[in-house]
């Protein structure tokens, strides 16, 4: 049985998320939605907590938005350290590698898998061509025996906005959005994903206002 790796309760609560609207697959198509793009803090972000963060948008409608921040790895919990409490044997030495990044203050004992599309499992959820997302011990299981997705980000918590909320920060300076790859949200050093996100406008950080807006 597949069980979300840090709350029993995933399954449902992917059950939930469906009946609130936090199916990326049919949000990507929602008029106006900027799911499957990056959020980037602005220099102006009054919440410390998203300071320089980069954000992967996985949901996006009127009512809610939901993304993982994708350069902010915890410096006290690695991914060998879940295995270990979840009774999982690591058996390929990469696993000493992987991070686990603290993907926002939202439930932060929640577990979530951002991976490449080449794995689909029971409780997978594809967000586009070439991103899914999964949350069950299964996807820890075949990584740790080599048989997960090709790329993978590891993630505790999530960000998540209410109605309006998002669309209304975008307008007051707090984010740029930013078209998403797969080699930036994958790319193993964290520390200039900021700088190579605002690199994909064009944009110097340097020169980077607090007033002006953009959407």
């Amino acid at each position: 049985m597949n069980t979300d790796f840090m709350n029993p309760a995933m399954n449902q609560g992917f059950a939930k998320a469906s009946s609130t609207g936090f199916i990326p697959g049919q949000l990507a198509a929602a008029p106006g939605s900027l799911a499957g793009n990056f959020l980037v803090a602005m220099p102006g972000m009054a919440d410390q907590r998203f300071h320089r963060a980069v954000i992967y948008l996985c949901a996006h409608t009127p009512e809610n938005a939901m993304g993982l921040i994708i350069n902010k790895p915890l410096q006290d919990l690695r991914f060998v350290d879940v295995l270990e409490n979840l009774n999982i044997t690591a058996s390929p030495s990469f696993c000493s590698m992987i991070h686990v990044h603290r993907g926002g203050p939202v439930e932060t004992q929640r577990g979530f898998v951002l991976h490449s599309s080449d794995y689909n499992r029971d409780g997978t959820l594809v967000l586009n061509d070439q991103i899914a997302l999964s949350a069950t011990t299964e996807i820890l299981k075949s990584i740790a025996n080599n048989t997960g997705p090709m790329s993978k980000l590891m993630a505790l918590g999530y960000s998540g906005w209410g109605p309006g909320q998002l669309d209304e920060e975008i307008k007051r300076n707090a984010w740029l959005n930013v078209p998403a790859d797969p080699d930036l949200l994958f790319a193993s050093d964290f520390s200039n994903k900021w700088e190579r996100a605002l690199a994909k406008l064009g944009v110097n950080a340097a020169v980077l206002s607090p007033v002006a807006g953009h959407c």
